[in-house]
């Protein structure tokens, strides 16, 4: 079979064989790529033009605590309106503001109070709107081609997360920060128009519970799960698998988030200087490129949340041995193998997720575990630079990979959690909450 042949058999089958996946995956794509357009131009400008990093601080801040305050209400509102229309709401209201930002780029306006409205509605924007992505895919694909497409979407997105910045630095270097600007408004357009003009089925619309998604086992399901809707809250208390995959996200995202925002670039100013550290965030970045698109095999393997498990103490182990591995080369081999490891481990969580929780509150759901994402990322920042302080980076990536693993370790020695999205399962009632 020639390659031409191989790509339209892909294309013709899967998740890229349906329109709808095919606009959403486009949209969100361009989305991406401006998003990081965005967080090149803001820097330049604000710095470029007399302001300080305490005013870039402010405003950055203003667009991060509105996109954590945000989260619960978009998962409310993915749930009572559905994940299309918040999300088409969302990128409307943030392609105006971005275009505003853009023409205030155009006059070098850096005043406080023209910049932190902006910000303060464009990260309310991203908080309604993450919810809502991460929530309407059960809507669009058939259980058995989830996986692949989580895997092709989230490939694609961190595909944009590579082409953004390059984007963006050419334009802010050659014409300044007004263009980048612009083309964040512009990707927010693209991305409501995919969106408008993607076409649900009325029963596709509505999201699937566990009880209704026949591609989902028993041990995906268990009693508390496909028993008439709970609330939110309701849910959370008597879910200790909930619990358990909120505990895995918190202590993943203290280990790799504050590894890589605070310890690492310490590490590579001390050893390698600025060209290390971007070695080292090329090489997890490829890594997760790689990890997200082989989840896709997930779909086949008997026990995907112990698959996950295990690719996130590999990368606690690439986390704890990175600063010890003979110098950058071996640094950025661990880094390598780190993204692969968060690629897959969290690309599978999130599908195990979407076939796990209620269709009637996954928006809310997929809140909570963003929350823990990165709702603690400034307290996550913050401790982790006391501790590089006191001790050093080389050590905190000892205590990053040991809180890592102590996390999931923890959520493996639960068979609720080793048998979610399992084919071999055990008989339900061995899977109930009580069980250990």
């Amino acid at each position: 079979m020639s390659q031409l042949a191989r790509l339209r058999a892909v294309v013709g089958s899967g998740p890229l064989a349906d329109g709808n996946f095919r606009l959403l995956t486009g949209g969100q794509l361009t989305s991406t790529v401006g998003d990081y357009c965005y967080a090149v131009a803001l820097p330049w400008l604000v710095l470029s033009h007399g302001g300080s990093p305490a005013l870039l601080g402010t405003v950055l801040a203003c667009y991060g605590v509105p996109r954590v305050v945000a989260l619960p209400a978009g998962g409310v509102l993915a749930d009572k309106l559905g994940p299309r229309r918040v999300m088409l709401g969302a990128d409307i209201v943030r392609a105006i503001v971005a275009g505003v930002l853009a023409l205030v780029a155009a006059r070098h306006v850096i005043d406080l109070a023209v910049l932190a409205p902006i910000a303060v509605v464009l990260g309310a924007g991203e908080g309604v709107f993450m919810p809502a992505t991460s929530s309407i895919m059960p809507s669009l694909l058939a259980p058995d081609h989830l996986a692949t497409g989580n895997a092709i979407n989230m490939g694609a997105l961190e595909a944009g997360s590579v082409l953004g910045p390059v984007l963006g630095g050419a334009m802010v270097a050659a014409a300044g920060s007004a263009p980048a600007f612009a083309v964040d408004a512009g990707s927010f357009a693209v991305s409501a128009v995919t969106l408008a003009l993607m076409r649900l089925s009325r029963t596709a619309a509505a999201q699937p519970t566990a009880a209704e998604n026949p591609g989902t086992s028993a041990a995906a399901a268990p009693p508390s799960a496909v028993e008439a809707g709970p609330g939110l809250w309701q849910f959370v208390r008597r879910e200790r698998l909930l619990k358990l995959l909120m505990l895995v996200t918190l202590v993943a995202n203290f280990g790799v988030a504050g590894t890589f925002e605070v310890a690492a670039p310490a590490l590579a100013h001390a050893r390698w200087g600025a060209g290390g550290y971007g070695a080292l965030l090329a090489c997890i970045g490829t890594g997760t490129v790689a990890g997200t698109l082989a989840s896709a095999t997930a779909g086949r393997l008997r026990r995907p949340a112990v698959a996950s498990g295990l690719a996130l103490l590999v990368c606690a182990a690439a986390t704890a041995a990175l600063p010890f591995l003979g110098g950058l080369p071996g640094a950025a081999a661990a880094a390598l193998i780190l993204g692969v490891g968060i690629g897959f481990g969290n690309t599978v969580l999130i599908t195990l997720v979407q076939k796990w929780a209620p269709g009637e509150l996954l928006g809310r759901v997929m809140s909570l575990v963003l929350m823990c994402a990165i709702g603690f990322f400034p307290v996550t920042t913050l401790v982790t630079g006391v501790l590089v302080r006191a001790l050093g980076p080389s050590p905190f990536f000892l205590i990053a990979g040991a809180s890592v693993a102590a996390g999931v370790l923890a959520a493996l020695s639960q068979r609720i959690f080793r048998g979610l999205g399992a084919t071999d399962a055990r008989p339900v009632d061995e899977l109930s909450p009580s069980a250990a």
